[in-house]
Parts: structure tokens; C-alpha cells; sequence
């Protein structure tokens, strides 16, 4: 093979890569570049290269004015991790149960959906994907397998995420790495290791809020993805991971 050919070869080759890639009806991350420190501020620059996306799809309650709740996030990721910077308006910050376990979905916390391999399904009690309840003191919740000898099914994953937040008046500036498990997670595996993220790998995901402002009940419950109601009910990430979106890797 001359070099002329090897040449059309791969110019070909990159041709396709990147149709694929502009082709792609979904989110798209771009790989870090430099590093990110989760300090809550956001200001390294590889944060630059990406652009804001909206929270601003209604799950449940009323749809909240902009002073009450408004939000957007970008994504990066590198090989460790997928990272989140997620800016918040909030003009109240709740959090009404100490335990983290009790009722968490009714304080203030930002949701994160993760669906490994893109494959959809029901995750509510196994580990097919995540919907991982990030509160404001950054513990980090989520439904395990079911079990005879508990009360309840809810268990902590703060080894999966680190999250920082920081406040300036209303505004919330969080930044999340979170490492990323696939469907064969065990909880009683200490020595499990995440998935290891590359260009080209397409996940399931989705971003939500829950908001409260004093009530016994969260009163506004807001998604970076539109989901279509099954008998009137939009709640369904907790459930099944067929209404996340589709994210691609890129570099």
C-alpha cells in the first residue's frame, strides 16, 4: 500500500469519525483540558470550551419564576471522571432533614442520572443506572436492591461523586466529578473500579433540581430533559432510564 493510499485511507476514516460525531442527535461532552479542581468556583479555563445548557424542563409541581429557581450546567470529561459545573438561582436554600436517608427528595439537591451504556430500562432497585441525589451537605443518595431485613431501600454512594458548592447571594455555583459505574456494581464490592471513559462512548444522562423553599413537600421539580408523561406522570428517572438523553464524548 503507497503512501498515497494510506493517506486517502485516513483522511476518509476522519471523515466519517467526525459525520458520526455532527450527526449526533444528543449532548455532547468535550474532553478537559488541563485539569478541574472541585473548589465550586468553575474558573478553569477548559471550562471555556464548553457551552451553557438549560434545567429548565418541568417534572413536577409548577414551572417556578426565575428568582425562585433557574438553572443551567455544562459537561467535560476526562478518563477518570465525568465532570459537572452546574450553576443554580435560588432564593432559598432547604434542607430539612438531617439524615441523609430520610426523605431526601424533598430537600434541595441536584439529581444526577447516569445510565453507563446507554441501554435505557428500569434501574429503580439495581444498578442498570444511577439517579444519584446530590444533597447540600454533598452526600449522595440513590434506590439500591431491594432487601428483606431493611425498612426502606436508600443507600449512601458518596465514594461515587465529589461535589463542591459555593453561594454568592442567590446564585449557586456547584462543580461534581463523578465517577462512573456500569451495570455489574455490587455494593459489597469495595474493590469495584468505574468505568474508565473514552472519545466516541455514549451514556444515558440527565440533570435535575429538586427546590423547596420551607415546605414539608419540594414544590418544584425541574429537568434538563423533556419527558413525555405516562398517565400524567413526568416523575419516571427514579424508574426507568428511557426518558435520559443520549450524551457522546468528544474530544
Amino acid at each position: 500500500m503507497n503512501r498515497l493510499t494510506i493517506l486517502l485511507l485516513c483522511f476518509v476514516l476522519t471523515l466519517l469519525i467526525n459525520t458520526n460525531v455532527y450527526a449526533f442527535d444528543g449532548l455532547k461532552a468535550k474532553k478537559v483540558q488541563g485539569t478541574i479542581n472541585i473548589d465550586g468556583k468553575g474558573s478553569e479555563p477548559s471550562w471555556q470550551r464548553s457551552s451553557w445548557l438549560p434545567i429548565d424542563q418541568l417534572i413536577l409541581g409548577e414551572l417556578p419564576s426565575a428568582e425562585d429557581f433557574s438553572g443551567q450546567f455544562k459537561i467535560q470529561w476526562h478518563e477518570e471522571y465525568l465532570y459537572l459545573l452546574v450553576e443554580i438561582v435560588d432564593d432559598v436554600l432547604f434542607d430539612q432533614h438531617r439524615d441523609p436517608l430520610h426523605l431526601y427528595w424533598d430537600d434541595d439537591c441536584l439529581e444526577v442520572f447516569l445510565d453507563e451504556d446507554a441501554s435505557g430500562g428500569n434501574h429503580q432497585f439495581n444498578f442498570n443506572a444511577f439517579a444519584y441525589h446530590v444533597a447540600l451537605d454533598n452526600q449522595v443518595v440513590d434506590i439500591g436492591p431491594k432487601t428483606a431485613d431493611k425498612k426502606d431501600d436508600f443507600i449512601l454512594l458518596n465514594h461515587h461523586i465529589k461535589s463542591v458548592w459555593q453561594q454568592k447571594g442567590n446564585s449557586v455555583t456547584w462543580e461534581l466529578a463523578i465517577k462512573i459505574y456500569d451495570d455489574s456494581y455490587q455494593l459489597k464490592n469495595k474493590k469495584q473500579q468505574p468505568v474508565k471513559l473514552k472519545e466516541g462512548k455514549v451514556l444515558g444522562f440527565m440533570l435535575a433540581y429538586c427546590d423547596n423553599d420551607g415546605s414539608k413537600q419540594r414544590e418544584h421539580f425541574i429537568g434538563s430533559t423533556f419527558i413525555n408523561a405516562v398517565n400524567g406522570d413526568k416523575n419516571l428517572g427514579y424508574i426507568t432510564a428511557d426518558v435520559f438523553d443520549k450524551l457522546l464524548l468528544v474530544d
